[in-house]
């Protein structure tokens, strides 16, 4: 079973080696304890004719803390299968050049090991979530770092929040042009074409640093599917990149 805990949900695929035999996205709820997390698993698994018994051993990426040890329990109370919490200390086949190594999002990383695997490297990996952030790799797998800036949805319920008469739409609804003519058409025009541009600007800006013409691109995360079709700089989006990283990283690491 591999995990993803985010911020604002959390990620779960079973693998039979490289197979996938379900997939399920949760809310993050921080307080959860193992016993609730394994009802909510018993569930999901019945949902797909699958049982507790089953599952072999649990990877876990999480930004979460006090989540991460109601997973720890549930992998060794529970299921009584071994755990794997992504670390800086794990194995990746990456050479980690960020300051402070031990800083960086396990997210992140997981992301980066699942594109060398996938789809090579160099590359810029963009995942957009809660957060946003923009990595890049060079070609001899150095995990370079990158930027990270607030997260689609984010900005739109700040914005909406902090003004009194700017409504809540639904960024899913594609804008038709960039200059709109109603209130929440000009939210989608700005949002949608306004974050697409500070990725491509970011994209280009990555790749002139790290000196590479031809890094692949690639963006995950919940919210991608609904800005990647105006970006210019993307080439591959791959929704489940953090799902097949963790699968990976439990076979170098088991």
């Amino acid at each position: 079973m591999a995990v993803d805990i985010g911020n604002t949900q959390t990620v779960l695929g079973l693998f039979d080696g490289e197979e996938t035999r379900g997939q399920w996205r949760v809310s993050t709820e921080e307080h959860r304890t193992a016993d609730e997390l394994a009802v909510v698993f018993a569930g999901l698994l019945e949902m797909q004719g699958l049982r507790l018994g089953q599952v072999h051993a649990m990877i876990v990426s999480s930004v979460v803390p006090a989540l991460t040890r109601s997973y720890k329990d549930l992998a060794s109370k529970v299921f009584d299968v071994p755990f794997y919490g992504v670390t800086a200390g794990m194995k990746t086949g990456l050479t980690n050049r960020y300051d402070d190594p031990g800083a960086v999002g396990a997210d992140r990383i997981v992301n980066a090991v699942a594109t060398g695997k996938h789809y090579g490297f160099p590359a810029i990996i963009v995942d957009i979530g809660t957060a946003t952030t923009v990595e890049a790799v060079d070609a001899e797998s150095n995990y370079l770092g990158g930027a990270i800036l607030t997260g689609l949805n984010v900005a739109l319920e700040a914005l909406v929040a902090r003004t009194a008469k700017l409504p809540s739409v639904d960024l899913e609804e594609a804008p038709r042009r960039v200059i709109a003519t109603n209130t929440p058409d000009s939210l989608r025009s700005g949002f949608i074409y306004g974050y697409a541009g500070a990725l491509d600007a970011l994209i280009r800006r990555s790749r002139e640093e790290m000196n590479s013409d031809n890094p692949h691109v690639i963006a995950t995360g919940g919210p991608a599917g609904v800005v990647v079709p105006y970006c210019e700089e993307i080439q591959t989006f791959d929704p489940d990149l953090t799902l097949k990283g963790l699968r990976v990283l439990y076979e170098i690491n088991s």
